[in-house]
């Protein structure tokens, strides 16, 4: 029995000390203690959500027709040669091609690197492909899963902490951002498609001129894209280009992105291809020397250098007029990838830090009242058995929050009302098992068997009510938005450890004292 009690004991101090470890770098002591100690002891900490940090709040929806019509574009483009031109129309690819041997080698490169296309109509003039249903629906989702996966690693470079980004509906991203203090700049990264292309200028034109001025239109071939620059009065300047329809090379060819500085110390964007990339830059420069190849962002054109000779070892730059920040955020979109579709911005509300310190304020003051409230009417009405509750409590509140910044959990509003309940939790718990001594004893049994039977009987009634919180808990967790889950993740921690004080806390002392000296007599 002692060998048992001691263990518990030592389990619950092993607790209480554990607890206060994790919980020092959240206190604002964490700053002043030695850099040494700081490296041995765990760094993780509580952070604050968006409603008491501020930040923003941003819904973005996604096109996803887009991405089927942006998969059609690159089958296309992949296709195209310069003989023959397809047509997008809807979901369908129409190829201009006869009958012979052409037509036999297109089938081929379609079975071999697009077999979901499948042959829709062919007549003498040419054949037509069409994407099935099935495989629409499939693009579809995929551009969901792709886009929030692309938005997390712009996010993740971005350097923010503890981000929410979460699907809502078919079509639909919610991306939180606590302490986001420049909201133009990430709304601009997260949501700049980032598509990347390679084309050529179309110099040789003999009326370039003409249709730059508009005073020619643009051929079928072409497209006039513009480059934007800051003028010297710091005006906006729209530059026109005459390019080629026709991505020579897309973005999915780069593996790396880096800041890097030039001669005058100007920043620009250093691109690393993988090896296809590599290859096929290689392949472009040779085929193309003396020819302007334009480096085009999201439809705006960067740069368009004259290409002098053969460039080899798979890398390019894109220049421009860049500040140091446009050059990093140039750099963290191409590094983590095009949207598969355009996102449109549906809300984008911004919370200011004084509300954040409001609610911290007020939320505090709550937890002290309604706790201070609790331990008073424990220790009035259950007198030294309510103290022994009210360690328990106090108990429970450390060990919460210290497991909160083991998990690294984001506090917010609905998760200080957690951790209000849990406080309620934990009386009811201790009334239950309170109550149920009272009644032993008024049966006249012994206080010892009556702690005991107390205890046992109680149990059943505890665990039940615990478990039935715990599964709500759970569903609020899946189905439940971001404050909504930071309730149910302090509730459903709190559930755990309400059952561990109270089971096994409270019990501990009991039977200590039990253990000194023989107990005729029980404040309770």
């Amino acid at each position: 029995m002692k060998r048992k009690i001691r263990f518990r004991l030592a389990l619950l101090g092993g607790a209480t000390i554990l607890s206060l470890v994790l919980l020092l770098p959240s206190l604002p002591l964490w700053s002043s203690l030695p850099p040494g100690l700081q490296k041995v002891l765990p760094s993780g900490k509580i952070s604050l959500g968006l409603d008491l940090k501020g930040g923003m709040s941003v819904t973005l929806q996604v096109d996803r027709e887009k991405a089927v019509q942006g998969t059609l574009e690159e089958i296309s483009a992949a296709l195209k040669t310069p003989s023959m031109e397809p047509r997008i129309s809807d979901a369908d690819l129409s190829f201009p091609v006869g009958k012979g041997a052409a037509r036999e080698a297109l089938a081929k490169r379609i079975r071999h690197h697009y077999p979901f296309l499948t042959l829709k109509s062919q007549n003498d003039s040419g054949v037509v492909y069409t994407i099935p249903p099935a495989e629409e629906k499939r693009i579809r989702a995929h551009a969901m899963t792709q886009a929030m996966e692309v938005i997390r690693n712009r996010i993740d470079q971005f350097g923010v902490a503890e981000p929410l980004i979460e699907r809502q509906g078919k079509d639909r991203i919610l991306v939180e951002l606590p302490g986001v203090n420049d909201p133009d700049r990430a709304m601009a990264l997260i949501g700049k498609t980032a598509r990347l292309e390679f084309l050529l200028v179309d110099d040789r034109n003999p009326d370039a001129d003409k249709i730059l001025e508009k005073k020619t239109p643009v051929p079928s071939l072409d497209e006039v894209l513009f480059s934007h620059r800051t003028g010297t009065k710091g005006e906006r300047i729209e530059l026109p280009y005459l390019l080629k329809k026709g991505a020579l090379m897309s973005g999915d060819v780069i593996s790396d992105a880096r800041v890097a500085f030039g001669q005058f110390n100007e920043p620009y964007v250093s691109l690393t291809f993988n090896a296809s990339g590599a290859k096929l830059f290689d392949q472009i420069t040779r085929d193309h020397v003396k020819d302007r190849l334009a480096i085009v962002l999201d439809k705006v054109v960067y740069s368009a250098p004259v290409i002098q000779e053969e460039i080899s070892g798979g890398q390019a730059q894109i220049t421009g007029s860049f500040t140091l920040k446009e050059a990093k955020d140039l750099s963290i979109v191409l590094r983590s990838g095009a949207l598969p579709a355009p996102v449109h911005i549906l809300q984008n509300v911004t919370v200011g830090p004084s509300l954040g310190k409001d609610s911290i304020r007020a939320g505090i003051r709550a937890t002290i009242f309604s706790g201070i409230l609790v331990l008073l009417f424990m220790a009035f009405y259950y007198r030294f058995s309510g103290v022994i509750a009210d360690g328990a409590l106090l108990l429970n509140l450390v060990l919460l929050i210290g497991a909160m910044a083991a998990l690294h959990a984001t506090l917010t509003l609905p998760g200080i009302a957690g951790i209000i309940l849990t406080i309620g939790m934990g009386v009811d718990s201790n009334v239950l098992i309170f109550e149920r001594i009272r009644e032993e004893i008024r049966l006249g049994k012994p206080v010892r068997s009556a702690i005991d039977s107390g205890y046992d009987k109680a149990f059943l009634t505890i665990v039940d009510s615990h478990v039935t919180t715990l599964i709500t808990a759970l569903i609020l967790f899946i189905f439940g938005t971001g404050p909504i889950k930071g309730f149910a993740v302090t509730l459903s921690v709190g559930i755990g450890i309400n059952l561990f004080t109270a089971l096994v806390g409270t019990r501990v002392v009991f039977d200590s004292m039990s253990m000194k000296r023989k107990m005729d007599q029980l404040s309770i």
